[in-house]
């Protein structure tokens, strides 16, 4: 069993900046790649950022303004927005490839979500 938790979400005005965390746990023999997308109300789900063995990219609205980093340690990535815009608001979710323990096996797993809003 693997589960992802996002956490840092909320209300910030324009401009500002947040820090969203996810933290991957369960049966977990080690994570590959780990993203972040979102999705706004009456929009497709996007991806905002991916982070691969260290490197990373963003999309280019995200670009200059976002980065995302990997906590191996805690099996943990952060996302930090900084020069938020009321265009960011939407839910950001956590996605990552796990090669389950007990299977070895890998599989892409998601996490609830977090509610980001950016006020004018």
């Amino acid at each position: 069993q693997v589960q992802l938790v996002e956490s840092g979400g909320g209300l910030v005005q324009a401009g500002g900046s947040l820090r969203l965390s996810c933290a991957a746990s369960g049966n977990i023999f080690s994570i590959g790649r780990m993203a972040w997308y979102r999705q706004a109300p009456g929009k497709q789900r996007e991806l905002v950022a991916t982070i691969t063995n260290g490197v990373t990219n963003y999309a280019d609205s995200m670009k200059g303004r976002f980065t995302t980093s990997r906590a191996n340690a805690r099996n943990t990535v952060n996302l930090q927005m900084n020069s938020l815009q009321p265009e960011d608001t939407a839910v950001y979710y956590c996605n990552a490839d796990v090669r389950v323990a007990t299977t070895m096996t890998w599989g892409s797993y998601w996490g609830q979500g977090t509610q980001v809003t950016v006020s004018s």
